[in-house]
């Protein structure tokens, strides 16, 4: 199981033409079986994706039904025990509390891949390794 970044969602509902390469890679990967999400990801997709500011925001409404379209995957919440492996996450490999806790999720779901652009493609943190889905459609 491959665990999913707010990045990609975000991608999935791009219209923008510079971002479409990136686009079609993040449609392949919803379409996958076995994807991970978080709550704050959804959370994080449902904030960015309908802020007034951004060109081609979504409705209030469009964000629920593709959020309630995602919970098809599985979805880790946020728990105490998360909170607290982020924190110490957050210190250990020196990544902001909200970054830890997008590596934190993903390790509580048992996933060995974190699919990101925002972290550093290929590193190990511990045990849970970053890979860029877009650094080869972008070549």
């Amino acid at each position: 199981m491959v665990f999913l970044d707010t990045n990609i969602l975000l991608y999935a509902v791009s219209k923008a033409p510079a971002e479409s390469a990136k686009s079609q890679v993040a449609l392949r990967l919803l379409d996958r079986e076995d994807v991970g999400l978080s709550v704050q990801v959804l959370q994080e997709f449902f904030v960015q994706a309908t802020r007034p500011t951004k060109e081609w925001r979504l409705t209030h409404r469009q964000a629920i039904l593709l959020i309630e379209s995602w919970l098809r995957f599985r979805v880790q919440p946020v728990t105490t025990s998360v909170l607290m492996a982020a924190i110490e996450a957050s210190e250990r490999f020196r990544v902001s509390y909200w970054d830890a806790a997008i590596i934190e999720g993903a390790r509580a779901l048992g996933c060995k891949e974190l699919l990101s652009e925002d972290l550093n493609d290929g590193q190990d943190y511990g045990g849970v390794t970053v890979r860029n889905p877009f650094r080869d459609s972008l070549a």
